[in-house]
């Protein structure tokens, strides 16, 4: 391109390029090129096309390194860069872009777009030697950086990104690589949010960021990779925030975070592999929340923040925190979508082990026996509620004591105010009533006195219900035995 061919901006940003002084147009530091780009006069308009062959033919100076710096601009036309290798750095902050950059398979050394506003960014396969910083920018169409390679971070810190356009995700990060860190505090998406089989080899920080896609999908990040932590701390999600499948050996920090999908599944990890988790908020999740198969090393949720529908089938967690009453994490058991599932009820009897607290860990035992009583056919049910009436299947063996020495007493009493005939009086021990209820409650203990002496009248009928609840007793504390000594 010639020079005189250009404009009196374009000229000074030509003159710049070669030792990378930096042309700012703004009139003021606070200036919004997202409110006022629009009216911007032709003292501060660059054509996107002498960009175009600035970036790929332009002057060079010996002992110097070009980059374009431009700042608060008016781009007009489309900046066509597809498929082109550029070995500088590009710096367009607070600029005005008529069209949205067509970016895709473009290779550059460090992109950075801070404050900028435009209708669209169309980078898929982008490569980004170094960061590809997008702070601040206003974007009213999809950025599509799905399958880009970036070799440091990425930043999208504030920006502001929304699309007129309900067909496709407004940010497209799928299949991205990620050198360092997706920083992205403070980010509004107004639309979906796609990370799909994204990899971050550092941090994602999403605090304080906002996903606008009410009644559909907000942030899906299937199989998500990232290598350090997801940071989401007071994140606001108005859809699904699906992670299915997604590896944070680190934290996933969702502490105060406010999520809601009324319509159906508000929070989605299933099949995920966690080192912790943070559920801490001052609020219930708004939909359902879906653990299926997750597998998390710390797991640190309060009862009261768990959702009225769950999907725990499968979730695996070796600490569970902050530590609260058996009571109250079973309560969060029963809201499970399946039903009745085993699983969860172990994993939380040996997460109580672990920290020692035997008692709880039996509550949760009994309330799994119980829960799977309601399963069975009415005659197991009712033997099921004549142990857990005993003894409570085990985990209450006082009970049983009780009741096999108030049995006792009866027997003794009446058949001490009543005593029994003798069947042979000449061979007949004495009779003692407390040893004849024994002989009689206790089927593998003798005393010769249940042999010797028979009631007649009711009181027959009573030795026969002391033998029936001694059989049983004896029974069901067995079980318990049995049970008790396969705990250890």
């Amino acid at each position: 391109m010639e020079i005189d061919e250009l404009t009196a901006a374009e000229r000074r940003v030509w003159a710049a390029f070669p030792d990378g002084t930096e042309v700012d147009f703004r009139r003021g530091p606070d200036e919004d090129p997202a409110a006022e780009g629009a009216g911007w006069g032709p003292e501060r308009t660059v054509r996107a096309r002498v960009l175009r062959a600035l970036l790929l033919d332009g002057p060079s100076r010996a002992g110097e390194v070009p980059v374009l710096k431009l700042v608060g601009a008016r781009i007009t036309g489309l900046l066509d860069l597809k498929y082109a290798t550029i070995d500088h750095a590009v710096e367009l902050r607070h600029c005005h872009f008529t069209d949205g950059p067509a970016l895709y398979d473009f290779r550059v050394r460090q992109l950075n777009l801070r404050g900028s506003a435009m209708p669209g960014l169309h980078a898929a396969r982008l490569q980004v030697d170094g960061v590809l910083r997008l702070t601040g920018c206003r974007i009213t169409h999809q950025v599509r950086l799905g399958g880009s390679v970036i070799a440091g971070a990425l930043f999208l810190d504030g920006a502001h990104l929304s699309s007129e356009y309900t067909g496709e995700p407004v940010l497209q990060l799928n299949q991205a690589t990620i050198g360092d860190a997706l920083w992205a505090p403070g980010l509004r998406v107004e639309g979906e949010t796609r990370l799909e089989s994204a990899t971050v080899t550092g941090t994602v920080t999403f605090k304080d960021a906002r996903f606008e896609h009410p009644g559909a999908t907000a942030l899906q990040a299937r199989t998500l990779t990232v290598d350090a932590d997801l940071e989401a701390g007071c994140l606001v999600a108005h859809g699904m925030v699906d992670l299915r499948g997604a590896r944070v050996p680190g934290q996933l920090g969702l502490s105060y975070a406010r999520l809601s999908h009324p319509e159906g599944t508000a929070l989605r990890l299933s099949s995920t592999a966690l080192g912790e988790l943070w559920l801490r908020a001052p609020q219930r999740i708004e939909g359902a929340l879906n653990l299926r198969r997750a597998r998390v090393d710390a797991l640190h949720a309060a009862p009261e923040v768990w959702p009225e529908e769950l999907n725990l089938d499968g979730l695996t967690y070796a600490t569970l925190s902050p530590h609260a009453p058996a009571e109250q994490r079973l309560a969060v058991l029963e809201r499970d979508a399946d039903g009745y599932v085993p699983y969860a009820y172990e994993q939380l009897a040996a997460a109580y082990r672990r920290v020692g607290d035997e008692r709880a860990a039996r509550t949760v035992q009994l309330a799994k026996l119980r829960r799977h009583r309601g399963t069975l056919p009415w005659h197991r049910r009712l033997w099921g509620q004549v142990q857990d009436a005993t003894v409570g299947y085990g985990f209450r063996p006082l009970r049983a004591a009780g009741w096999l020495l108030s049995l006792l007493a009866v027997g003794a009493v009446v058949f001490a105010l009543h005593p029994p005939h003798a069947l042979k009086p000449e061979e007949a021990p004495p009779f003692n009533p407390l040893f004849y209820a024994l002989d009689l409650m206790l089927p593998v203990i003798s005393f010769g006195q249940e042999a010797a002496f028979a009631p007649a009248g009711w009181y027959q009928a009573l030795s026969y219900g002391l033998v029936l609840t001694g059989w049983i007793l004896a029974t069901t504390v067995v079980t318990g035995i049995t049970r008790a000594v396969s705990r250890q």
